[in-house]
């Protein structure tokens, strides 16, 4: 049975008046169906732990309509305001938070949630109203105010300790500068002043952070201690093969050889069950979702919307990139996400908010600027 013409008019008029884009929407829930048949089987086929990371994502998906249906000027005047609530849940996770060892969340009870997600955005929303003020590229005085907004979040966050969040951070910021126009002599300029800040650097780091740098240079010198994460996400990526072992037969996941294999290394277990050609198929839908989001974003006229999409774009790469590179030994191990694959609900959330913007500025762009 066809459907009829006007009907298929209809959805799309329908999808135009939610601002959303049918594309990367497609993409968006083809990505999160495929990460839910990972979840099941590296949570040991726990339908709990799936129906909760369902909630989670519907959720995320309900904020992401949300999302694209506010307009540019109420995202340029709630930029500050936004700001200023992200940084004082910083400062209330400093005092009460909680968490195993380190304090990154606040519990209020009926949810738990991590207030360095939210900065996320609200760090490149500040930004991109900043440098929206100003003639770009930007000079020395608006790049000393930008690096103020970006240092107090970093360093509030590399408290907790969550030193992976904290560098996601400071790039997505140093992410807006660089769309803006940042000229090539001060890119080299803060790249010497980063360089020769790398000792006080080092010797800021806890110990259980140096230690996780040395072993990511040589997890063989600790097998059984602080490289077992590293040897064993490796032995799982690299037993997959072609083909992979199949949907829910992956040993090191199963045994129990693998540590966190529903949140930090399920691109792990993904390897081991899928192999070469599931890693590869996953990684083309990362990439048709970053591809589509950046052309949605390159083709809004206003320099705040193109800098705030573009930003969430770059998050989402970042976060790709990260993941990957530390379940395969390339990148040290800092606890973070496979994007809307990896179990957990804040980061899931903030994402798809991100995508929420990026469609409803595009949905815009004739109206801006």
């Amino acid at each position: 049975m066809t459907r009829a013409p006007g009907s298929n008019l209809l959805i799309v008029r329908g999808l135009k008046m939610l601002r959303f884009d049918p594309v990367l929407a497609g993409l968006l829930l083809l990505l999160m169906g495929f990460g839910c048949m990972v979840l099941y089987s590296a949570g040991e086929q726990n339908m709990a732990l799936l129906l909760r990371q369902a909630v989670r994502l519907g959720l995320g998906l309900a904020v992401m309509l949300a999302a694209a249906q506010v307009p540019p000027r109420l995202l340029k005047a709630w930029a500050v305001p936004v700001f200023a609530a992200a940084l004082l849940l910083l400062l209330a996770v400093d005092i009460v938070g909680v968490g195993r060892g380190t304090q990154r969340w606040l519990d209020l009870g009926i949810i738990r949630f991590q207030p360095a997600e939210a900065m996320k955005l609200a760090l490149p929303l500040m930004l991109a109203l900043l440098l929206d003020r100003k003639p770009l590229p930007p000079d020395w005085q608006t790049l000393a105010v930008a690096a103020v907004f970006i240092a107090v979040p970093v360093v509030l966050i590399a408290n907790q300790p969550d030193l992976g969040t904290a560098v996601l951070i400071g790039a997505s910021g140093a992410c807006v500068l660089f769309l803006a126009g940042l000229r090539w002599r001060i890119i080299a300029a803060l790249g010497a002043i980063l360089a020769a800040a790398a000792p006080l650097a080092w010797l800021s780091l806890r110990q259980y952070q140096r230690d996780r740098i040395m072993t990511f240079i040589n997890p063989e010198s600790d097998p059984l201690g602080q490289g077992w994460n590293i040897i064993q996400s490796k032995i799982a990526v690299g037993s997959g093969g072609l083909g992979g072992k199949g949907w829910l037969a992956g040993s090191q996941s199963h045994l129990e050889f693998l540590p966190e294999p529903h949140t930090d290394f399920i691109f792990s277990v993904l390897a081991e069950e899928f192999g070469f050609v599931g890693v590869v198929a996953i990684l083309l839908l990362y990439a048709a979702i970053i591809l589509r989001s950046a052309w949605l974003a390159s083709r809004c006229r206003d320099p705040f919307a193109r800098l705030l999409a573009g930003a969430v774009v770059f998050m989402f790469f970042l976060y790709l990139t990260v993941n990957v590179g530390m379940a395969s030994g390339m990148l040290p191990v800092v606890g973070v996400p496979l994007p809307l694959v990896s179990y957990g609900g804040t980061s899931a959330v903030t994402l798809l908010a991100g995508f929420g913007l990026i469609m409803g500025l595009h949905s815009r762009r004739r109206f801006m600027g």
